[in-house]
């Protein structure tokens, strides 16, 4: 073998001669070295690593650096503000962050709407990214660090808030917002700085009249536009839109429509300023002198859990609550104004003898007890027979129904009770059901449980006027059909023992009237179309002598020589429950619903800003006379 066959190339890279091929790597430096023959061996074989001076080649052009394997696998581990996080993957920045206590602010941002990322006061430094990123819409990623509280995103938000509040009026004092207000609360934190503009702001429509109950003042709005993806994706009715440009732009219905869909009013729960007001609760009330309960809308069978917002013993509005079986955090407008029913044409007083008008302050002042015995003393003789008969109404509560119908069954010897409620009405394509009534699917169960066979409003109706029923006991005053004509018929009843919350003209037709509390002032549960039991909780005092359906049904087992020793609808539940084999797994004291939530606690908030008002009051509540 030649030593010219193994020699390695020493010196500069040799040019090759004119004319040389250059199209191979070969043809580019030096001599091609000659192929050995087959099977010769090699002292120094080639090194085809090296370069011309005998040292190693670089290596190739590196390519993006390989994913860090995840630290947890199946989750996202990353760093927020020093504090190490684990999430599933996809999970956005705002709610990872949420986690470990780290707030980063936001307005268009909505747990359960898309993206818009335009309001840009939630941008936060991230360690894979040069600049500022929107937390709302960027997913954490595998060893990610990101920071909240850098002076350059402090400054940030600083500067997003001047640009919000350049031409937003400063009407804080007359706002219905005022106290949940984003602005405000953010403002405080964030800027807290006088306003360096010069001249007059941009001034638009300051009452404009969406629909039936939403009005808009567009001088407040931020063009979070989050109303508008609520009508597109939540409701499925675009009937907002984005009109104008720059200062200009505008929310507004499109020409010639109105903002008139049933979910109207979630556009006011998810604007985060004063712009979206309900035109039911605007300046009806201040938030700070509301307190909130959790409870449940008792508008239809959907059960959609809900927010009573009340000041002394009024309900003043309606909220959705976060519950993801059963609204999410909507709620159907006719649910939200059927509040109405807990403050107007109340039954608050017992009665003995039939009304023949509307409630007058000469009549005699009847006491609960008098009451009581007048009721036991008409149904005493009539126990057992085929004349006295039972009217259920499904918008009592399960313990309201638990007990009422044990004393009917016990006490009064019936074996069939008759279904009294709402009249059927309109559903929708989302939460509104047909059924009216809250608490049907409880009173099928409970009758089951108890052994009673239940039959419809119109066979009572039909009983009534063939006079085969001579006297009524009624849990709820509510009927299907025409309240006048059944009022009409009761009135020829010899006895007619009626618990109701509201007056009505059947309950004037009431031998003995006992008013009932509604389900903001007592502790309960329904059961929804679902078969789902939820817990709502007491928010005031019961009005006037009103006391719950359960409580006149212990009195009248007692003064009928019965034992009821019931002092609470717990007791109630925790003696009678146990008939009724649908109700045997509920819990009833951990299913009940924190009565004061701390803010914070929940992370999707179906206000504005995550918080109910009225966390002031936490003691014995101010009502009057207390």
């Amino acid at each position: 073998m030649s030593d010219n066959d193994t020699k390695k190339p020493t010196g500069d890279a040799q040019t090759p001669p004119k004319g040389a091929p250059t199209d191979t790597p070969a043809a580019k430096i030096g001599p091609e070295p000659s192929n050995p023959p087959a099977g010769a061996k090699l002292d120094n074989p080639p090194a085809a690593a090296s370069g011309p001076t005998g040292t190693p080649k670089p290596p190739p052009p590196a390519g993006p650096p390989p994913k860090p394997a995840p630290k947890n696998p199946g989750f996202v581990t990353f760093t927020v503000d020093g504090r190490e996080v684990v999430v599933k993957p996809g999970t956005n920045m705002i709610e990872a962050a949420k986690l470990v206590g780290s707030e980063i602010p936001y307005y268009c941002y909505h747990p359960r709407l898309s993206i818009a990322a335009n309001c840009r006061i939630c941008l936060i430094e991230a360690s894979n990214a040069p600049k500022l990123v929107p937390a709302c819409q960027t997913p954490i990623a595998e060893g990610v660090v990101i920071k909240t509280t850098t002076p350059k995103v402090k400054e940030q938000q600083r500067s997003v808030m001047e640009f919000l509040l350049l031409n937003h009026p400063v009407d804080c004092s007359i706002c219905d917002q005022a106290g949940e207000c984003k602005l405000q609360d953010y403002y405080m934190k964030y800027d807290y700085r006088p306003s360096r503009l010069e001249g007059g702001k941009t001034l638009k429509n300051k009452r404009k009249v969406l629909g039936p109950r939403v009005v808009l003042d567009q001088e407040r709005c931020i063009m979070c536009t989050r109303c508008v993806r609520v009508m597109n994706e939540v409701a499925k009715e675009p009937q907002l839109g984005v009109f104008g440009r720059g200062s200009h732009e505008r929310i507004d219905v499109f020409p010639g429509s109105e903002l008139d869909s049933n979910y109207s009013l979630n556009t006011v729960d998810v604007c985060p300023v004063g712009a979206l007001l309900s035109r039911d609760f605007r300046f009806k009330a201040r938030a700070w002198f509301l307190s909130a309960t959790p409870s449940v809308c008792t508008g239809c069978s959907r059960g959609c859990n809900t927010y009573a917002d009340w000041m002394s013993q009024d309900t003043y509005r309606y909220r959705p609550r976060e519950n993801e079986a059963v609204n999410k955090s909507w709620m159907c407008d006719q649910g939200r104004l059927s509040y109405k029913s807990l403050n107007l044409e109340r039954a608050l007083r017992p009665q003995v003898g039939r009304r023949a008008g509307a409630a007058s302050e000469a009549e005699p002042v009847v006491t609960r007890k008098e009451a009581v015995q007048a009721a036991a003393k008409a149904l005493k003789p009539l126990v057992g027979t085929a004349q006295l008969a039972v009217l259920a109404s499904p918008v009592a509560s399960n313990e309201d129904l638990l007990a009422g119908l044990t004393f009917a069954k016990a006490t009064l010897g019936v074996s069939t009770v008759y279904v009294g409620g709402r009249p059927q009405g309109a559903a929708d394509h989302y939460l509104m059901t047909a059924d009216k009534n809250p608490n049907r699917k409880g009173l099928e169960l409970i009758a089951q449980g108890l052994g009673l066979k239940l039959e419809s409003f119109d066979a009572l109706s039909t009983a009534v006027g063939a006079g085969k029923v001579k006297a009524l006991y009624a849990i709820g005053t509510e009927v299907p059909g025409d309240a006048a004509a059944f009022a009409q018929a009761a009135g020829r009843l010899d006895v007619f023992v009626a618990q109701s919350t509201n007056e009505s003209p059947v309950t004037a037709q009431a031998t003995v009237l006992l008013p009932a509390s509604v389900h903001v002032e007592d502790e309960g549960s329904f059961v929804n179309l679902d078969g789902l039991i939820q817990r709502f909780r007491k928010a005031y005092p019961p009005k006037g002598d009103v006391v719950p359906h359960w409580r006149w049904a212990a009195e009248l087992t007692r003064e009928l020589g019965g034992e009821a020793a019931w002092a609470s609808a717990r007791d109630v539940w925790r003696e009678l429950a146990g008939k009724v084999a649908a109700f045997a797994e509920f819990n009833w004291d951990k299913a009940s619903p924190p009565d004061r939530e701390k803010p914070g606690i929940n992370p999707l908030p179906a206000g504005a800003d995550g918080r109910p008002p009225g966390y002031r009051e936490f003691g014995t509540p101010r009502v009057r006379g207390i």
